[in-house]
């Protein structure tokens, strides 16, 4: 281990409000690993706990520690740990569940009720220099792989998690709305998964030219073009095998729903301001359309890690901008005011020249 004792973190003391201070290190348990943070992504997220303070049933109540699509160095580790080692280069996976309930047992552990999932109130995240984390949820990455890819890993999981849970196969055609970060890595995901046609809309160019460039076929912006007509018009009057929402747009799900072919399967992504979200009944009957929520992802990493390893998805053209630690608020002020410009916003807690 280094030989430090403090460490800076940067700290919302509230909504709006993002101040440095330093912290002491943490200490490890028996079973964890002390991870030094390399590289941070902006999620959506920490976006939103920043601007308003809550998402859903998840308040800001005190002073947090924003950030949990992470990845760094193993400095050091418990008396307990057998599967990593010091100086281990690691995506980290941010939920860190119970292991024991039913939910866990059965595989789906992203639905433990018990889980400690980094920078959900009341947890810290990753806006440290410094990170205590059980080893079961780190995962070595491999020498090639730049500590900001492995951080994409946490939102490109989500997208491989959507292709599991609607089962989608080599040679499917699957349309996805909203480009936003988590939108872009799910066309990665289903670039992955072999689909053989990934339609994707955003009202945005930039984030629709890359969108092109990590694998979508075609790209339809909707200021401009009636994406159902088109979608319609590009699988030859059918519609698509499966439509992930990722924008949390209401205007998003309808066209989701619509652009699909007969049995076809939804994919609920994105989460709306409001909780309930008009939907055509009888489409969804007539048509025996398969509906999926998506929560985070579980049994991800590995193949996450694999998949953006093999050189074919170039995930590094996505970050536009980059800051320090003492900068995150104005990493956080990018975010929400950049939206036409920036992409990927990734923070380096242990400065950018690592």
């Amino acid at each position: 281990m280094e030989n430090v004792k403090l460490m800076k973190a940067a700290i919302m003391e509230k909504p709006g409000h993002i101040e440095l201070k330093e912290l002491p290190i943490p200490e490890v348990k028996p079973n964890e690993v002390l991870v030094k943070i390399m590289a941070v992504g902006v999620c959506g997220s920490d976006v939103h706990y920043y601007e308003h303070g809550r998402i859903g049933r998840f308040v800001v109540e005190k002073p947090i520690i924003l950030g949990h699509e992470c990845a760094g160095i193993i400095v050091e580790t418990g008396d307990l740990v057998k599967r990593v080692k010091t100086g281990d280069r690691v995506a980290i996976e941010p939920g860190v569940t119970c292991g024991r309930c039913r939910y866990c047992k059965e595989g789906r552990y992203n639905l433990c009720p018990d889980v400690e999932f980094l920078a959900t109130p009341p947890i810290d995240g990753a806006f440290v220099q410094y990170l205590a984390i059980r080893e079961d949820f780190v995962f070595p990455i491999p020498d090639k792989l730049s500590y900001e890819a492995a951080a994409l890993v946490e939102p490109f999981s989500v997208g491989i998690h959507a292709a599991n849970r609607c089962q989608l196969k080599p040679g499917g055609t699957v349309a996805i709305m909203g480009m936003g970060p988590v939108g872009l890595m799910a066309v990665a995901a289903a670039k992955s998964f072999g689909a053989s046609q990934i339609i994707v809309t955003d009202l945005e160019d930039i984030r629709l030219q890359a969108a092109l460039e990590l694998g979508a076929t075609h790209a339809i912006n909707v200021t401009q073009v009636d994406a159902n007509a088109k979608i319609k018009e590009l699988t030859g009057g059918i519609g698509v095998d499966t439509a992930w929402e990722t924008a949390g747009s209401p205007r998003a799900l309808s066209s989701a729903l619509s652009s699909l072919r007969r049995g076809g399967r939804l994919v609920i992504v994105g989460l709306p301001a409001q909780d309930e979200i008009p939907l055509n009944v009888p489409f969804i009957a007539d048509n025996e359309i398969d509906i999926y929520g998506v929560f985070r992802y579980a049994n991800t990493y590995p193949d996450g890690i694999k998949f953006l390893a093999s050189g074919d998805i170039p995930v590094d053209t996505l970050i536009t901008d980059r800051y320090a630690l003492e900068e995150t608020q104005e990493a956080m002020e990018r975010a929400i005011h950049n939206k036409s410009g920036s992409l990927k916003i990734m923070v380096y807690p242990n400065g950018m020249d690592n």
